[in-house]
Parts: structure tokens; sequence; C-alpha cells
């Protein structure tokens, strides 16, 4: 027990506790966006693409209020209620757009009667090149940034602002406890913005009439239409639930993981979503319990190098002379691993990927 006393003062346990979650929640919300679409009945492989566009809208946004000073006097003042108001209102912008890129999906499977898998793979393709051209355009860089400052600096919130551990020597303030370091202090807290409205959408979908009748389109969309559900409607709303969660995924990873820069890359995590949203087997509660691992494994890739559990100045993953690029690799393999022993018992929707055809019974 000396070893685990030592690790939640030396910090280490609080830090793990609070990147598991920086790395765990965009994975939370992103397989959320594919159930809404999936349990509607519409494939959603773009959640990579949506996730690249709405991190570039994001960025944009942030840059541009920036620029215009909006919000400049209240990081001058470390005002961070008001910092928090930009955050979460770039998360609706995010959002929004990301539901208006996903409703190209939805024209081409539900009206078109494309084929959804190729539909989204197209959307993955164009989201990165969209972006990247943008971005060109815009800065004529290869990564677009905030105008200035940092992400952390604009959004994150620190014990000083609550008037701990301020001053120097004896004068100094003392620092937050075990639950002040893990859940205040260093923290975006967009991920509890993100953790509520997971919570809140997981009732959507199974305690509400909407929510059952958007599963009854993606299991018999025939019988939900003979109790005159308008099949086509739900699954536009499934769709644009969709890309607005990973609209609003892209963002918050881009925030919190990437310092608020879009390169037209998310590290996967579109895809990391989808493997979440497999072995949680399309349901909330699972994928938050999936999420939290894989969030874990892609924490100690991130930070491997620095991690000293039981505070004998001896950082044992380091020392293992593994390479770092295994470390990075682990989340993925995981994955891998994950999905062989664990896609037979998952149980997707019937009526997913197959066009709804008013006519057909």
């Amino acid at each position: 027990m000396d070893w685990l006393m030592q690790a939640i003062n030396e910090g280490t346990i609080p830090f793990l506790i609070r990147q598991t979650l920086l790395y765990a929640v965009p994975l939370m919300i992103v397989a959320l966006a594919g159930v809404f679409s999936e349990r509607s009945g519409i494939i959603n492989l773009a959640l990579e693409g949506i996730m690249i566009f709405g991190a570039f809208i994001g960025v944009l946004f942030v840059r541009l209020v920036q620029q215009w000073g909006w919000f400049e006097a209240a990081n001058q003042a470390k005002d961070w209620m008001t910092m928090q108001g930009f955050a979460v209102l770039t998360m609706a912008v995010s959002a929004l757009l990301g539901a208006v890129f996903a409703m190209l999906l939805a024209f081409a499977a539900i009206n078109l009667r494309a084929d959804q898998t190729i539909g989204g793979t197209a959307l993955n393709l164009l989201a990165p090149a969209l972006v990247l051209f943008l971005v060109r355009i815009l800065v004529n860089q290869n990564v677009l940034q905030m105008d200035h400052g940092d992400s952390a600096g604009w959004f994150m919130l620190k014990e000083s602002f609550f008037g701990f551990g301020v001053g120097r020597g004896a004068n100094k303030t003392p620092s937050m406890g075990f639950f002040g370091q893990v859940f205040v202090n260093k923290v975006y807290p967009v991920t509890y913005v993100c953790i509520i409205l997971f919570i809140i959408l997981a009732i959507l979908l199974y305690k509400t009439k909407f929510g059952l009748r958007l599963r009854a389109c993606g299991e018999n969309p025939q019988a939900a239409d003979s109790l005159g559900i308008n099949v086509f409607k739900m699954r536009y709303a499934g769709v644009g639930i969709s890309g607005a969660l990973a609209g609003m995924g892209g963002f918050v990873y881009a925030m919190t993981t990437a310092n608020c820069t879009s390169s037209g890359e998310v590290a996967g995590f579109g895809f990391l979503a989808l493997a979440v949203m497999i072995f949680g087997n399309w349901k909330p509660g699972n994928i938050a319990v999936s999420a939290l691992l894989f969030g874990l494994f892609k924490c100690i890739a991130a930070s491997y190098g620095s991690l000293d559990i039981n505070g004998d100045g001896i950082y044992a993953l380091k020392e293992l002379g593994v390479s770092a690029h295994l470390y990075r690799l682990m989340p993925y393999l995981i994955t891998l691993l994950v999905l062989a022993f664990t896609s037979k018992s998952s149980r997707a929707p019937k009526a997913e990927g197959i066009p709804y055809d008013k006519g057909a019974r």
C-alpha cells in the first residue's frame, strides 16, 4: 500500500486518471455518434472524416474569435467561467457544421440508396483533403493553429484560479487534495460537458418515445412505417445527431490533446470509436467502459516515459527498452485483439446498412 500512497501523493495516479479521461471522453462521444446513426439503420463509417472536419471548424472558429477580440478581456482577467462559455460555444458550432457535413452521407444513403460503406469511406477521404486545402488557403501552412496563446492557457482549469497553490515559500497556499487534483486542476471542463451530454443522450435513446422510434427504424423499418413512423425522417435525425456528436468530438480531441490545432487528422480516433462501439455492443454503458479501457492504453502510450508509479525514481516502462513505436501501436493492437475475441458476440441492428424501400414488405 505504500507505493499506492506514494503514487497518490506524487501525483502519478491523478495524472493517469486525468489523462485517461482526456483520451476516453472523445472516444465515448464519437462512439455514441455511431450508435445513433446505426440504431437508425445507417452505417456511419465516416466518423473519422466528420471528426477531422469538426476539429477544423472548431479551431477556425477559435482563431477567428481571437482575431475579433471577443473574449480577450476575459482571458486576460482569467475569467474561467466566461472562457468555458467560449469553449461550449465552439463545441456547438463544431456540432452544427458536423451535422451539415454528415448530411452528405444521409442524402446518399437515404435518398439515393447508395452503398453506405462506400459513402462513409468517400467522406473519410474527402474530409482530410478538404481540410488541408482550406488550411493552405487560409494560413498558407499545413497546420491551422490558434491566433495566439495555447489551448491550456485559454481553456484549462488550474488550481490557482480558486486560490490554491498560490504564492511562494511559507506564504504559499496549500494545493488541492486528491479529488481536486484529479477532477479540477489541469482539467478541461468540456470533458464534463461531454460526459453530461453522453448521459442525457443515452437516456434519450433508451427511455424516450423518440429513441424507441429511432431504434425501431434500425431493427424493422417496415413495421415502424406501418405504425405511422416516418423512417426517412428518423434516419435523417439519427445521422444528423451522429454528425453533430462526431463534429463536437473532433473539436474536443483537438482542444484537449492536439493543443487546438487542425492538420487533417485525428490520430485514428474515429476508427477507434467504431471499435469501441462494436466492442460495447451498441450500448452506451458498455461503450463508456470500453472507452475508458482504450483511453488508459492511449494514455500509457503517450506518457510511458514519465510514469513513476511507486515513486522510486525509476520509470519502469521506459527502462524496459521497448521501442516507443510499440507503445504508440499498443492502443490499436489492443483494439484488434479485443475485436477478434468479441465481434462474434456483437449484435448489430438488423436493418443496418439496408436501404429502406417503402414499397417492400
